[in-house]
Protein backbone atom coordinates (compact mmCIF):
# COMPACT_ATOMS: atom_id res chain seq x y z
CA UNK A 1 0.00 0.00 0.00
CA UNK A 2 1.38 3.32 -1.04
CA UNK A 3 1.88 5.87 1.67
CA UNK A 4 0.12 8.64 2.06
CA UNK A 5 1.30 11.81 0.17
CA UNK A 6 3.58 14.52 2.35
CA UNK A 7 2.70 17.44 3.25
CA UNK A 8 5.06 20.15 3.02
CA UNK A 9 5.46 23.86 4.00
CA UNK A 10 7.56 26.58 2.55
CA UNK A 11 7.37 29.51 5.15
CA UNK A 12 9.52 32.74 3.95
CA UNK A 13 9.55 35.96 5.99
CA UNK A 14 8.05 38.55 4.14
CA UNK A 15 11.81 40.95 3.36
CA UNK A 16 12.61 40.20 7.07
CA UNK A 17 15.83 42.16 7.87
CA UNK A 18 13.69 45.24 6.53
CA UNK A 19 10.40 44.23 8.32
CA UNK A 20 12.15 43.95 11.53
CA UNK A 21 13.94 47.38 11.32
CA UNK A 22 10.54 48.73 10.29
CA UNK A 23 8.70 46.80 13.44
CA UNK A 24 11.44 48.06 15.59
CA UNK A 25 11.69 51.79 14.65
CA UNK A 26 8.10 53.21 13.94
CA UNK A 27 9.84 56.36 11.49
CA UNK A 28 10.42 53.85 9.52
CA UNK A 29 7.27 52.44 8.40
CA UNK A 30 6.37 53.11 4.76
CA UNK A 31 9.33 54.22 3.81
CA UNK A 32 11.66 52.69 1.29
CA UNK A 33 14.32 50.77 3.85
CA UNK A 34 17.13 49.72 2.17
CA UNK A 35 19.39 47.66 5.21
CA UNK A 36 22.71 47.82 3.47
CA UNK A 37 26.19 49.99 4.75
CA UNK A 38 26.34 53.30 2.68
CA UNK A 39 29.49 53.00 0.99
CA UNK A 40 31.29 52.17 -2.91
CA UNK A 41 32.02 48.18 -2.02
CA UNK A 42 28.30 47.71 -0.19
CA UNK A 43 25.42 45.60 -1.14
CA UNK A 44 21.98 45.59 -0.40
CA UNK A 45 20.63 42.72 2.21
CA UNK A 46 17.38 43.57 2.25
CA UNK A 47 14.75 46.18 0.65
CA UNK A 48 11.14 46.51 1.80
CA UNK A 49 8.53 46.63 0.08
CA UNK A 50 8.41 50.12 -0.15
CA UNK A 51 11.94 50.12 -1.53
CA UNK A 52 11.31 47.54 -4.04
CA UNK A 53 8.71 49.72 -6.36
CA UNK A 54 11.89 51.38 -7.22
CA UNK A 55 13.68 48.27 -8.43
CA UNK A 56 16.14 47.70 -5.41
CA UNK A 57 16.57 44.12 -5.04
CA UNK A 58 18.80 42.07 -2.50
CA UNK A 59 22.54 42.32 -4.03
CA UNK A 60 22.17 45.11 -5.65
CA UNK A 61 25.22 47.52 -5.31
CA UNK A 62 24.35 49.71 -2.93
CA UNK A 63 25.59 52.83 -4.98
CA UNK A 64 22.94 51.97 -7.96
CA UNK A 65 19.87 51.61 -5.03
CA UNK A 66 20.58 54.71 -3.51
CA UNK A 67 20.39 56.22 -7.59
CA UNK A 68 17.53 54.33 -8.04
CA UNK A 69 16.00 55.98 -4.38
CA UNK A 70 17.87 59.09 -3.76
CA UNK A 71 14.73 58.99 -0.90
CA UNK A 72 16.15 55.65 0.27
CA UNK A 73 16.87 55.35 4.31
CA UNK A 74 19.98 53.31 4.89
CA UNK A 75 20.48 51.04 7.91
CA UNK A 76 23.69 48.74 8.92
CA UNK A 77 22.35 45.16 9.54
CA UNK A 78 22.20 44.08 12.56
CA UNK A 79 22.31 39.99 12.41
CA UNK A 80 22.60 39.36 16.23
CA UNK A 81 18.78 40.93 16.29
CA UNK A 82 17.52 38.92 13.28
CA UNK A 83 18.92 36.17 14.65
CA UNK A 84 17.26 36.36 17.65
CA UNK A 85 13.87 37.18 15.64
CA UNK A 86 14.32 34.20 13.44
CA UNK A 87 14.83 31.65 16.92
CA UNK A 88 11.56 33.26 17.72
CA UNK A 89 9.91 32.30 14.27
CA UNK A 90 11.46 28.80 14.59
CA UNK A 91 9.63 28.56 18.46
CA UNK A 92 6.07 29.05 16.70
CA UNK A 93 7.11 26.45 13.92
CA UNK A 94 8.09 24.22 16.73
CA UNK A 95 4.35 23.81 17.93
CA UNK A 96 3.54 22.10 15.64
CA UNK A 97 5.68 19.81 14.22
CA UNK A 98 9.66 19.07 15.02
CA UNK A 99 10.64 18.23 11.38
CA UNK A 100 11.99 21.69 10.75
CA UNK A 101 14.44 22.34 7.85
CA UNK A 102 15.88 26.02 8.05
CA UNK A 103 17.36 27.04 4.39
CA UNK A 104 18.21 30.49 5.93
CA UNK A 105 17.21 33.02 9.18
CA UNK A 106 14.14 33.90 6.86
CA UNK A 107 13.22 30.69 5.35
CA UNK A 108 12.29 27.10 6.72
CA UNK A 109 10.78 23.74 4.95
CA UNK A 110 8.49 22.38 7.72
CA UNK A 111 6.92 18.40 7.04
CA UNK A 112 3.28 18.91 8.61
CA UNK A 113 2.19 15.01 7.35
CA UNK A 114 1.97 14.56 10.94
CA UNK A 115 1.19 17.66 13.32
CA UNK A 116 1.48 17.97 17.35
CA UNK A 117 -1.47 19.94 17.07
CA UNK A 118 -3.83 18.12 15.29
CA UNK A 119 -5.56 20.77 12.39
CA UNK A 120 -7.38 19.09 10.30
CA UNK A 121 -5.06 19.83 7.68
CA UNK A 122 -1.76 21.42 5.84
CA UNK A 123 -3.05 24.74 5.04
CA UNK A 124 -4.85 24.83 8.61
CA UNK A 125 -0.79 24.84 10.00
CA UNK A 126 0.01 27.26 7.69
CA UNK A 127 -2.74 29.37 8.59
CA UNK A 128 -1.58 29.07 11.77
CA UNK A 129 2.02 29.63 11.74
CA UNK A 130 1.13 33.11 9.58
CA UNK A 131 -1.43 34.02 12.48
CA UNK A 132 0.91 33.60 15.37
CA UNK A 133 3.88 35.37 13.50
CA UNK A 134 1.54 38.62 12.56
CA UNK A 135 0.09 37.98 16.29
CA UNK A 136 2.94 37.84 18.38
CA UNK A 137 6.09 39.30 16.45
CA UNK A 138 4.57 41.70 14.73
CA UNK A 139 5.87 40.33 11.17
CA UNK A 140 4.15 38.77 7.77
CA UNK A 141 5.62 35.65 6.58
CA UNK A 142 4.25 33.92 3.36
CA UNK A 143 3.78 29.95 3.24
CA UNK A 144 3.67 27.39 0.30
CA UNK A 145 1.46 24.15 0.73
CA UNK A 146 2.37 21.19 -1.26
CA UNK A 147 3.40 17.67 -1.62
CA UNK A 148 7.22 18.10 -1.73
CA UNK A 149 9.66 20.65 -0.72
CA UNK A 150 10.08 22.04 -4.37
CA UNK A 151 6.86 22.67 -5.29
CA UNK A 152 5.99 24.13 -1.84
CA UNK A 153 8.83 26.81 -2.52
CA UNK A 154 7.43 27.61 -5.63
CA UNK A 155 4.35 28.19 -4.27
CA UNK A 156 5.32 30.37 -1.21
CA UNK A 157 6.14 32.91 -4.36
CA UNK A 158 2.60 33.15 -5.29
CA UNK A 159 1.06 35.06 -2.51
CA UNK A 160 3.66 37.52 -1.18
CA UNK A 161 3.67 39.33 0.75
CA UNK A 162 1.69 38.10 3.39
CA UNK A 163 -0.21 35.42 1.85
CA UNK A 164 0.18 31.65 1.16
CA UNK A 165 -0.64 29.38 -1.99
CA UNK A 166 -1.89 25.97 -2.00
CA UNK A 167 -0.93 23.07 -4.29
CA UNK A 168 -2.78 19.71 -3.79
CA UNK A 169 -1.44 16.80 -5.07
CA UNK A 170 -4.28 16.25 -7.49
CA UNK A 171 -3.53 19.87 -9.10
CA UNK A 172 0.37 19.08 -9.40
CA UNK A 173 0.15 18.67 -13.03
CA UNK A 174 -1.52 21.43 -13.96
CA UNK A 175 -0.09 24.15 -11.08
CA UNK A 176 3.62 22.89 -13.12
CA UNK A 177 2.41 23.02 -16.47
CA UNK A 178 1.92 27.12 -16.88
CA UNK A 179 5.45 27.70 -15.21
CA UNK A 180 8.53 29.18 -17.19
CA UNK A 181 11.08 26.42 -16.55
CA UNK A 182 13.18 28.76 -15.03
CA UNK A 183 11.12 28.35 -12.49
CA UNK A 184 12.46 24.95 -11.48
CA UNK A 185 15.04 24.56 -8.87
CA UNK A 186 18.60 24.56 -10.21
CA UNK A 187 17.72 26.04 -13.51
CA UNK A 188 19.49 29.60 -14.00
CA UNK A 189 20.31 31.26 -16.97
CA UNK A 190 22.50 29.32 -18.57
CA UNK A 191 20.32 26.14 -18.28
CA UNK A 192 17.49 28.56 -20.03
CA UNK A 193 19.61 29.02 -22.86
CA UNK A 194 19.90 25.60 -23.32
CA UNK A 195 16.60 24.70 -23.01
CA UNK A 196 15.13 27.31 -25.15
CA UNK A 197 17.98 25.78 -28.26
CA UNK A 198 15.41 23.23 -27.80
CA UNK A 199 12.73 25.02 -28.02
CA UNK A 200 11.95 25.21 -24.40
CA UNK A 201 10.26 27.38 -22.33
CA UNK A 202 7.85 26.29 -20.41
CA UNK A 203 7.34 23.16 -17.95
CA UNK A 204 5.03 21.68 -20.08
CA UNK A 205 7.57 22.18 -23.36
CA UNK A 206 9.93 20.59 -21.07
CA UNK A 207 7.85 17.36 -20.16
CA UNK A 208 8.14 16.61 -24.10
CA UNK A 209 11.38 15.99 -24.19
CA UNK A 210 12.16 12.31 -23.78
CA UNK A 211 14.90 11.22 -20.65
CA UNK A 212 16.99 10.15 -23.05
CA UNK A 213 17.75 13.21 -25.03
CA UNK A 214 18.06 15.27 -21.55
CA UNK A 215 20.61 13.18 -20.37
CA UNK A 216 22.25 12.96 -23.56
CA UNK A 217 22.18 17.54 -23.52
CA UNK A 218 22.80 17.63 -19.73
CA UNK A 219 24.02 14.40 -18.12
CA UNK A 220 22.81 13.00 -14.67
CA UNK A 221 21.00 16.70 -14.39
CA UNK A 222 18.74 15.87 -17.23
CA UNK A 223 17.19 13.27 -15.18
CA UNK A 224 16.46 15.79 -12.34
CA UNK A 225 15.24 18.03 -14.84
CA UNK A 226 13.03 15.21 -16.13
CA UNK A 227 11.70 14.49 -12.64
CA UNK A 228 11.43 18.19 -11.47
CA UNK A 229 8.50 18.69 -14.86
CA UNK A 230 6.79 15.84 -13.39
CA UNK A 231 6.46 17.42 -9.59
CA UNK A 232 8.57 14.29 -8.59
CA UNK A 233 10.28 15.35 -5.39
CA UNK A 234 11.44 12.82 -2.80
CA UNK A 235 13.90 14.94 -0.66
CA UNK A 236 12.86 14.51 2.80
CA UNK A 237 12.62 17.45 5.21
CA UNK A 238 15.99 17.34 7.05
CA UNK A 239 16.42 18.32 10.65
CA UNK A 240 19.15 20.70 11.73
CA UNK A 241 22.34 18.37 12.45
CA UNK A 242 25.54 19.96 13.30
CA UNK A 243 26.98 21.04 10.20
CA UNK A 244 30.85 20.62 8.77
CA UNK A 245 30.63 23.23 6.73
CA UNK A 246 28.48 26.38 5.61
CA UNK A 247 28.16 28.20 2.49
CA UNK A 248 26.75 30.97 0.63
CA UNK A 249 26.97 31.57 -3.26
CA UNK A 250 25.67 33.98 -6.34
CA UNK A 251 25.29 33.58 -9.95
CA UNK A 252 25.38 36.79 -11.62
CA UNK A 253 23.04 37.70 -14.29
CA UNK A 254 26.19 38.92 -16.06
CA UNK A 255 29.94 37.45 -16.15
CA UNK A 256 31.87 39.82 -14.13
CA UNK A 257 36.28 40.30 -13.42
CA UNK A 258 37.77 39.01 -10.60
CA UNK A 259 37.99 43.32 -9.06
CA UNK A 260 34.54 43.52 -9.23
CA UNK A 261 33.27 40.84 -6.82
CA UNK A 262 34.32 42.36 -3.78
CA UNK A 263 30.95 43.42 -2.98
CA UNK A 264 29.18 40.64 -3.37
CA UNK A 265 31.97 39.09 -1.71
CA UNK A 266 31.02 40.72 0.91
CA UNK A 267 27.27 40.19 0.88
CA UNK A 268 28.08 36.56 1.13
CA UNK A 269 30.27 36.52 4.27
CA UNK A 270 27.18 37.99 6.15
CA UNK A 271 24.94 35.60 5.12
CA UNK A 272 27.71 33.25 5.96
CA UNK A 273 28.97 34.79 9.61
CA UNK A 274 24.83 35.11 10.34
CA UNK A 275 24.68 31.16 9.85
CA UNK A 276 27.94 30.77 12.01
CA UNK A 277 26.18 32.08 14.81
CA UNK A 278 23.54 30.15 14.73
CA UNK A 279 26.00 26.92 15.31
CA UNK A 280 26.31 28.02 18.92
CA UNK A 281 28.98 26.82 20.64
CA UNK A 282 31.16 26.07 17.37
CA UNK A 283 33.75 28.06 15.44
CA UNK A 284 35.25 27.41 12.16
CA UNK A 285 38.67 27.16 11.04
CA UNK A 286 38.70 27.13 7.86
CA UNK A 287 37.54 29.73 5.03
CA UNK A 288 37.16 28.74 1.72
CA UNK A 289 36.32 31.15 -1.71
CA UNK A 290 34.69 29.06 -4.62
CA UNK A 291 34.79 30.81 -8.30
CA UNK A 292 32.83 29.46 -11.37
CA UNK A 293 34.30 31.20 -14.54
CA UNK A 294 32.26 31.83 -17.53
CA UNK A 295 33.31 28.80 -19.26
CA UNK A 296 31.85 26.76 -16.23
CA UNK A 297 35.64 26.01 -14.32
CA UNK A 298 35.01 25.63 -10.73
CA UNK A 299 38.19 26.97 -8.65
CA UNK A 300 38.07 26.84 -4.88
CA UNK A 301 40.59 28.53 -2.71
CA UNK A 302 41.36 28.56 1.11
CA UNK A 303 42.76 29.23 4.33
CA UNK A 304 43.09 27.27 7.37
CA UNK A 305 44.28 28.93 10.67
CA UNK A 306 44.18 27.39 14.06
CA UNK A 307 41.33 29.73 15.26
CA UNK A 308 40.14 30.84 11.89
CA UNK A 309 37.90 34.08 11.71
CA UNK A 310 37.17 35.83 14.66
CA UNK A 311 34.61 37.94 13.71
CA UNK A 312 32.86 39.01 10.35
CA UNK A 313 35.50 41.73 9.60
CA UNK A 314 37.69 38.85 9.91
CA UNK A 315 35.62 36.96 7.27
CA UNK A 316 35.63 39.06 4.54
CA UNK A 317 39.40 39.80 4.76
CA UNK A 318 40.21 36.18 4.24
CA UNK A 319 37.96 35.92 1.37
CA UNK A 320 38.82 38.85 -0.15
CA UNK A 321 42.70 37.97 0.44
CA UNK A 322 41.68 34.28 -1.20
CA UNK A 323 41.02 36.41 -4.00
CA UNK A 324 44.63 36.80 -4.99
CA UNK A 325 45.73 33.47 -4.93
CA UNK A 326 43.47 33.22 -8.07
CA UNK A 327 46.13 32.42 -10.93
CA UNK A 328 44.00 33.57 -14.12
CA UNK A 329 44.50 35.54 -16.85
CA UNK A 330 43.88 39.17 -15.88
CA UNK A 331 40.61 39.01 -18.61
CA UNK A 332 38.82 35.60 -17.08
CA UNK A 333 34.99 36.41 -16.41
CA UNK A 334 33.42 35.14 -13.24
CA UNK A 335 29.63 33.87 -13.61
CA UNK A 336 29.32 32.95 -9.68
CA UNK A 337 31.45 33.90 -6.47
CA UNK A 338 30.90 31.98 -3.46
CA UNK A 339 32.23 32.26 0.09
CA UNK A 340 32.27 29.27 3.08
CA UNK A 341 33.69 27.95 6.35
CA UNK A 342 34.58 24.94 7.03
CA UNK A 343 35.68 22.23 9.90
CA UNK A 344 33.75 23.44 12.26
CA UNK A 345 34.15 22.12 15.97
CA UNK A 346 32.63 22.56 19.28
CA UNK A 347 34.25 24.98 21.46
CA UNK A 348 36.04 22.62 23.53
CA UNK A 349 37.94 23.80 27.42
CA UNK A 350 40.84 24.86 25.57
CA UNK A 351 39.16 26.78 23.21
CA UNK A 352 39.73 31.13 23.20
CA UNK A 353 36.07 31.56 24.10
CA UNK A 354 37.02 35.34 23.25
CA UNK A 355 36.36 34.57 19.90
CA UNK A 356 32.91 34.66 20.11
CA UNK A 357 32.76 37.76 22.82
CA UNK A 358 31.64 39.88 19.04
CA UNK A 359 28.63 38.36 18.15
Amino acid sequence: MANPPRKIVHVDMDAFYASVEQRDDPKLRGRPVVVAWKGARSVVCAASYEARRFGIRSAMPALRAERLCPSAIFVPPDFTRYKAVSKQVREIFARHTDLIEPLSLDEAYLDVTVTKTGLPSATHTAEAIRRAIREELHLTASAGVAPNKFLAKIASDFRKPDGHYVVRPEQVDAFLAKLPAAKLPGVGKVTSQKLESMGVTTVEELRGIELPVLEARFGRWGRRLYELARGIDESPVRTERPATQLSAEDTFEQDLLLDELTPFIELLAEKVWARLLREEGRFARTVVLKLKTADFRVLTRSLTTPTGPRSLADLVAIAKELTHRVDQPKGTRYRLVGVGVAGLEDVGPFTQLELFDDR
